[in-house]
């Protein structure tokens, strides 16, 4: 599939959402443990940060949308440093 194409754009704008989606649930995973922090939870929150790292660096590597892919890493950083506090 040639780079440039509706199909190719739509696969694009489908990986970025799907790392903003990885990250959104990060992001709720971390708010769950705020509220109610046991081993569980914070498993929980270990696979999603996970799944959101490989969801990005997929994104990274299938889109030009560079924009969206630093506006994504900055939250997923956010995430990281949100779930070190609530570590310590």
């Amino acid at each position: 599939m040639e780079k440039g194409n509706n199909l190719s754009s739509y696969h694009d704008q489908t990986q970025v959402t799907q790392a903003q989606q990885s990250i959104k649930h990060l992001q709720n995973a971390i708010n769950q443990a705020q509220s109610n922090p046991n081993q569980e939870v914070i498993q929980n929150i270990e696979n999603a940060l996970e799944r959101a790292e490989r969801s990005l660096s997929q994104a990274a590597h299938t889109t030009d949308n560079q924009g969206a892919i630093d506006l994504a890493q900055r939250e997923l950083e956010y995430q990281k440093q949100a779930f070190q506090q609530l570590k310590s």
